[in-house]
């Protein structure tokens, strides 16, 4: 065998680089003034404004799209998956109360056009944008042989920053709280394998507007309420924040829980949207099943002092937020109770 090149192996190096100095003004948009350099270097550079804070805390996260992917292929819609990538680590590292500061997104393919890659980025670059932070830099991986032609991988990466004192653990958390639930925008980006598993192929092309609904991002509402709570403007106290996605209900708010208390969430507590519905009865899936994959129509969850539950929800609205008393802290042992 003669002449093999890297690109007759598949991986078109050239092609690559002009992708990204195409992305690099699109970027651009989500840059601080923290950000140093334009992408494309051998690192994002980021300015650290510690003199804001005075025991700053670095707060990292990462996490992918899943098989929500594979929706996005079969009908050949891409702009939205770039958020989901965004709002699953901004989410996460807001349950600690840090403000995103930078994100960089992974992404990996056999053979992908650049229409594509390009609508993917304007996503992740938007969803920095809702997010509050920049998107300084990434890795677009050509892997022939690895992924079948026309499919591809999305992860990120985030860092963020929370004042010491001002960490959010569960720590403070006692029998009497309160539980808030924050309206999802649909599935948000887990539980597609067994969505994928209950319906067919037609049917899924038929849902895909409703499937393919991003994440909701939750970071300014929620970094909205901790100023308040921190500059003693409004009278209420967050104790813990849950992001719902793999594991949700049980799994994600028994993470935040101490151990001699449970969580008891009454599920007619909020209208779950029509889709979570057509799902279990499509699939025949029991309660439990359904409350331990999907978020059911409940994004976040905030365990609040009881005086604090009505300025909370009240204040969500103001940011177009809404949100459900939902449940309590009782004693137990770290357990979450659906009832």
């Amino acid at each position: 065998m003669k002449n093999i090149t890297y690109k007759k192996a598949g991986v078109d190096i050239k092609k690559a680089a002009t992708f990204k100095q195409k992305i690099k003004y699109l970027v651009r948009s989500s840059f601080s003034p923290e950000v140093l350099k334009d992408i494309g270097g051998f690192g994002g550079f980021f300015k650290f404004a510690k003199e804001g804070y005075k025991e700053p805390v670095l707060v990292a996260s990462s996490d992918g799209v899943g098989t929500k992917l594979k929706i996005a292929t079969l009908v050949n819609k891409h702009d939205t998956v770039g958020i989901d990538a965004v709002a699953m680590n901004t989410n996460d590292i807001l349950c600690a109360g840090a403000k995103p500061l930078f994100f960089l997104d992974y992404i990996a393919f056999s053979n992908l056009e650049e229409d594509i890659l390009f609508d993917v980025v304007k996503g992740l670059n938007k969803g920095c944008i809702e997010s509050g932070c920049a998107l300084i830099g990434g890795e677009t991986a050509q892997m022939p042989g690895v992924y079948k032609k026309g499919e591809y991988d999305l992860a990120g990466f985030c860092v963020g920053v929370v004042e010491k004192k001002a960490i959010i653990d569960g720590s403070g958390i006692e029998a009497g709280d309160a539980v808030i639930g924050l309206e999802s925008s649909g599935l948000h980006s887990n539980g597609f394998s067994l969505v994928r598993k209950v319906f067919s192929e037609t049917e899924l092309k038929c849902m895909s507007r409703e499937l393919l609904k991003p994440t909701r991002i939750y970071v300014k509402p929620i970094l909205s309420l901790l100023t308040c709570q921190s500059a003693k403007s409004v009278h209420y106290q967050i104790k813990g924040i849950a992001h719902i996605t793999g594991g949700s209900f049980y799994d994600k708010i028994s993470r935040i829980l101490p151990d001699n208390v449970n969580v008891r969430i009454r599920k007619n507590s909020w209208v779950v949207p029509q889709i979570f519905k057509l799902i279990q009865n499509k699939g025949s899936i029991a309660d439990t099943e359904m409350y331990h994959t999907l978020n059911m129509g409940i994004g976040m969850v905030l365990i609040v002092e009881p005086l604090s539950l009505q300025p909370v929800i009240a204040k969500l609205a103001e940011s177009r937020v809404k949100s459900w008393f939902i449940g309590e802290v009782v004693r137990g042992k770290k357990e979450v109770e659906i009832i």
